[in-house]
């Protein structure tokens, strides 16, 4: 097993240059769009005291697994074992955790195995569509798996099938073409890295006499693919607005294709929630648009350079903004997508605000309405939430159909504000934890609109929505450490966001510290816990705490919901997130900044363990682990731009993963199963 050195680490986290540039345009090396000057905790923390006693009465919860304040539910006093071995663990939790590395595989624990389900490149609809590396042509690679798969969920279909959901953030031009020149691209490649963008919709099986696994149904009525031409509809409260509205699309209603979509999530009634991120890097010349509202917008966004990095602007007017001021506003969207139905137009719904949507995981509330948390994935930007107006009706009737496909067009868009429970000096900025034990507090949710309705002062309903940032920065929402996915427990209803880092806190003029986010340069994150009042998902008002503040945990700055530091892996940079039937978190990582390989970390929620974070895996080297998906015997990762570091090259890559040899690397769905049969994390 080839182990490599990381490279000197001057990003971000443990990213490359490479990654940055690629990925999200060097969103770390430009200056945060959010330059409000919104208060942070230390300047909200009087008025919290004052109110302490009053709102920490009011937390009494009700709802399955839930408890009166957070932490109540710390480990015991006794150490329930070392996390090098697999058997003192919470249920799901049993296994052996893999050490950190920068090996160039799969790295998974003694008594499991993995695999490959799809690869970039595979084809969806006939076997003929083979990948050729040296022979990529944009027809070839609309019917065929993209390019860096980020989301990844399952949905059943009758006997053995699923239909397997991935979306496809970005593309790595220098690794998919041998002969690549980042300032004259070819309209071919261009062409190429416009189908490799978008989603994938694919029918997958267990192989037939396999071990476990799965792999695609290539040819399936099912399967689709949506890039960078594929139409999709503006549904909701902003579409067919004059800020959406194009010289391709005078109406603002059809834009084609869908960018940098991230995370997203599964609806009760069957479909797939995608989020677009890091749209702003596709769109050039924002320094000629002279109409300071547009251009105070734009950069709001993060547009106000020259050309762009991939240069598609050259190839499409729709990219440059000198001609196309509105096309960008039609990117930053969740989208809904019906898997099941072949002929459906995607919809992006605007009811859901516009931001660099990393989340979209719905939860139902206590009278059957449907919750949608969402996180703005930008150094000092918000965390969201929508409440419909509708409620869900379970089953297949036709009118439930008609009712729940309506149900993201209405209802109320909210972002949060943060207070933090501690005396302003006790939170220093090195990670000490104040008096009380916890980074902890409690918070509110400020509706910002409803339907046709803006509660923003100055700002109508479509530019609440539309222009949804600017809308957080005038009611004073908390100002925060990326909030990238988030994702509420099925057991217990409590909801977790993870923020991934924030090198920028507390330097220069930027927010200093606060309770949430309690670490100057904050370069491995942390994931905070919330729970709504009453354990209602349409609750005003909630309580939080720092359930894990990342990093090494030889760190004293570092703490795991209060279980010893000298029995948990160490973790970096969570990303994204699920649960297994168990009721344990489970998280991934991107950029890792200890040195070491992305990985998957499980950690117990509840009981004695809580707090004890596992790792189980570990991608290959200069990838990042996406999805992730847990069901009781397999465990799914998408292995996102492996080999992506500083001066590789599809000519040179520092990765073969996953097909060995001197092959190029492939981004990819992997499976690991269980060797002996046994459920995942609980022996054999």
């Amino acid at each position: 097993m080839v182990r490599r050195s990381l490279p000197l680490i001057t990003h971000t986290g443990g990213r490359s240059a490479m990654t940055c540039r690629a990925k999200c345009g060097d969103a770390c090396f430009q200056e945060a769009p959010n330059t409000s000057g919104n208060p942070y905790f230390g300047d909200l923390v009087a008025g919290a005291l004052s109110r302490r006693s009053v709102l920490r009465a009011g937390m009494v919860l009700a709802g399955t697994g839930a408890v009166g304040a957070l932490g109540a539910t710390a480990p015991a006093a006794a150490t329930p074992g070392n996390p090098s071995t697999g058997a003192s663990a919470a249920p799901g939790l049993r296994f052996t955790p893999v050490q950190p590395n920068t090996a160039d595989t799969l790295t998974v624990p003694d008594g499991y195995a993995w695999d490959v389900v799809i690869r970039w490149g595979d084809p969806l609809f006939d076997p003929d569509d083979e990948f050729d590396p040296f022979d990529q042509t944009p027809e070839k690679q609309q019917r065929q798996f993209g390019y860096n798969c980020d989301f990844l969920g399952f949905l059943p279909l009758r006997g053995r099938q699923q239909l397997l959901v991935s979306n496809h953030e970005y593309t790595s031009e220098d690794m998919m073409f041998d002969d690549y020149d980042p300032a004259n691209p070819t309209d071919e490649q261009v062409q190429v890295a416009w189908a490799a963008h978008g989603l994938s919709v694919v029918v997958v099986e267990p192989p037939r006499g396999g071990p476990a696994g799965l792999q695609p149904v290539v040819g399936h009525e099912l399967n689709r693919r949506f890039h960078n031409g594929s139409p999709f509809e503006l549904t909701g409260p902003a579409a067919g607005s004059e800020h959406l509205r194009t010289t391709a699309d005078p109406e603002g209603r059809t834009v084609l294709g869908t960018l940098n979509n991230c995370a997203g999530g599964l609806t009760p009634w069957g479909t797939w929630l995608t989020a677009e991120e890091n749209f702003n890097q596709y769109f050039a010349n924002a320094n000629q648009v002279s109409d300071p509202v547009v251009s105070g917008r734009l950069a709001r966004y993060g547009m106000s350079g020259g050309a762009t990095g991939r240069k598609w602007e050259d190839f499409d007017p729709r990219f440059d903004l000198a001609q196309e001021p509105n096309e960008a506003n039609r990117f930053g969207w969740v989208v809904e997508i019906d898997p099941y139905d072949p002929t459906s137009t995607p919809k992006k719904r605007t009811a859901l605000g516009r931001f660099k949507h990393e989340a979209a995981q719905p939860r139902i509330t206590n009278d059957g309405r449907v919750a949608v948390y969402m996180g703005d994935d930008e150094r000092f930007d918000y965390f969201y939430k929508f409440v419909s107006s509708g409620t869900y009706q379970p089953g297949n009737s036709a009118a439930a159909k008609a009712n729940n496909a309506a149900l993201l067009d209405e209802g109320t868009l909210y972002v949060a504000r943060f207070t933090g429970n501690s005396p302003a000096e006790e939170i220093t900025g090195t990670g000490d934890l104040p008096s009380d034990g916890a980074f902890d507090g409690s918070g509110e949710w400020i509706a910002l609109v409803s339907g046709t309705e803006s509660f923003v002062p100055g700002m109508s309903a479509e530019e609440v929505l539309l222009f949804t940032r600017e809308a957080g920065d005038a009611v004073g929402a908390t100002a925060m450490d990326r909030p990238e996915d988030v994702v509420p427990s099925p057991t217990s209803g409590h909801v977790y966001v993870a923020l991934t880092n924030n090198s920028r806190r507390g330097t220069g003029s930027n927010p200093g510290v606060d309770e949430a986010n309690p670490r100057v340069g904050n370069k491995h994150g942390q994931v905070l816990e919330l729970v709504e009042t009453g354990n209602d998902a349409a609750a005003d008002t909630f309580s939080w705490s720092l359930f894990l503040v990342c990093g090494d945990p030889q760190d004293p700055s570092t703490h795991f919901a209060g279980f010893d530091p000298e029995q948990v892996s160490p973790i970096s940079c969570p990303d994204n997130l699920t649960f297994d039937s168990f009721g344990n978190l489970w998280i991934s990582t991107d950029g890792n900044a200890l040195g070491a390989n992305d990985g998957l970390f499980g950690v117990a929620v509840e009981g004695p363990y809580r707090g004890q974070v596992k790792q189980f895996l570990t991608v290959p080297f200069g990838a990042e682990t996406c999805g992730p998906w847990v069901d009781d015997r397999q465990v799914f990762v998408n292995v996102q731009h492996p080999g992506e570091t500083d001066g590789s090259s599809f000519a040179n890559p520092s990765s073969h993963w996953p097909d060995g040899g001197s092959s190029v690397p492939r981004p990819s769905v992997a499976v690991v199963w269980n060797t002996e049969g046994g459920r995942i994390g609980q022996g054999s």
